[in-house]
């Protein structure tokens, strides 16, 4: 979960293991290891989290450790019970928190400045975690669809349905009339409306749900209460049909075939699918780089300069500028990155002016041509290390995450070979059509 991108669950909800804060805190577990936290605290210094971490007789790592690879329903049995709190302790722990007001001059002023800015005139707000919740609707309630596209239609983070985060987005935009004249919601859409033919409600009712839930989780949760429940077997097939709706469906091979010409012009034929149309438009027409829906180029690129990985740098770099980086590292948070830079003489915070100023990889290499010059009986060097950039003292480390993508790739131990892995993997995850 991009919490650069939605809240965390609620601190109020108690939909895991029955304890209040319990699904928020692994939110921002996940959060934190996937360095997408955005300006949320995990772990002893966010004062919730460790009242929690306290009540359930466990530590901030630990529960990382465990809030990683397992889900939700399993997490919370293994923790509750872990913990040995009985029935009695949890009503009594969770009442303490739902009830808790606000007594420190900072939280005071914390709950009086939410009210006015996001509910004035409202006096049935008085908590701590009714103040917190607060903030997170105020802060994540409007989508903005004219100066960012809502997410890639490949993401199934509410109820498991392709597109209904990206239908959420549009219907926040809707709500505040930011559409942007390019976007279309609800009965306007072709796919909205599969959507909501498949959930059993209207555009109006969806977009109300997406307004007070700006987590997708908890959006899933809110719909649960209003339609009849689907299967596993439904929403599957419903996500195979939407994913693969393009040039080979029956009926639309000329108008799929016109489209994709506009969007990416003739010859294209590689783009089969209106989710593959959808992700190349939403760059497009913004003039991004997205690495949410699409990885860089090959960390074995060697198109720019004939550098290994420079290309794969630049993508980040404009990813980085979009706030669209998503789980890459750029700059001197990339070992690649950082050899590269050093490279060329050059530092992270120029680089990136330079990529505000040069939108192709020809004029950046053109502003760059005097570092190329006196670098350039030094690239095959460079090239050979970044290639063999591998961890010495943390070999099993390494394995151990290439085991987790393929268990037969056991020849895999250089950070490039991977990185590639990673991203192929990571990307094939995100499109597959169920």
């Amino acid at each position: 979960m991009d919490l650069n991108r939605q809240p965390p669950r609620r601190p109020s909800n108690t939909g895991m293991g029955g304890v209040v804060g319990l699904a928020r805190m692994t939110d921002k577990a996940r959060g934190h290891y996937a360095e997408l936290i955005g300006e949320f605290k995990y772990g002893q210094i966010s004062g919730n989290d460790a009242d929690l971490l306290g009540f359930l007789n466990t530590t901030e790592d630990a529960f990382l450790e465990l809030a990683i690879p397992i889900p939700d329903d399993e997490l919370a049995e293994q923790v509750v019970a872990a913990s040995g709190r009985t029935a009695a302790e949890i009503e009594a722990f969770n009442t303490q928190q739902l009830e808790r007001e606000p007594h420190d001059e900072l939280h005071v002023r914390l709950l009086k400045e939410r009210i006015e800015a996001y509910a004035p005139g409202r006096t049935d707000i008085t908590t701590v975690l009714k103040s917190i919740e607060l903030d997170d609707w105020g802060a994540f309630r409007d989508t903005d669809l004219t100066v960012a596209p809502p997410r890639t239609a490949y993401i199934k983070t509410v109820l498991g349905i392709v597109a209904a985060a990206r239908m959420a987005d549009k219907a926040r935009a809707s709500h505040i009339d930011k559409l942007g004249g390019y976007y279309l919601y609800g009965d306007d859409s072709y796919l909205d409306r599969q959507i909501l033919e498949l959930l059993g409600v209207d555009a109006e009712t969806f977009a109300e749900g997406a307004w007070l839930n700006p987590n997708d989780v908890e959006l899933g949760e809110w719909l649960l209460e209003r339609i009849t429940p689907l299967t596993p077997g439904a929403i599957s097939a419903f996500n195979a049909r939407m994913s693969l709706h393009g040039i080979a469906t029956p009926g639309y091979e000329e108008k799929f075939a016109a489209r994709r010409d506009e969007v990416c012009g003739a010859g294209q034929t590689h783009v089969t699918t209106y989710f593959e149309l959808m992700d190349i438009d939403d760059e497009a027409h913004f003039g991004l780089v997205d690495l949410e829906r699409r990885a860089p180029r090959s960390p074995y690129d060697q198109s720019v300069a004939g550098i290994t990985s420079f290309g794969r740098m630049i993508d980040k770099g404009r990813a980085h500028l979009a706030k669209r980086l998503s789980v890459y590292y750029f700059g001197e948070d990339s070992g690649f990155d950082r050899r590269i830079l050093e490279h060329l003489g050059v530092a992270q915070a120029e680089f990136e002016e330079g990529l505000k100023a040069y939108d192709t990889d020809a004029e950046v290499l053109k502003w760059l041509q005097p570092q190329l010059q006196a670098g350039e009986g030094k690239v095959e060097a460079l090239n050979e290390t970044l290639r063999s950039l591998s961890p010495d003292n943390v070999r099993d480390f390494l394995r151990g995450a290439v085991r987790k993508l393929d268990p037969a790739r056991s020849d895999l131990d250089t950070f490039m070979a991977f990185s590639e892995l990673d991203d192929v993997v990571t990307f094939a995850r995100l499109r597959a059509h169920v």
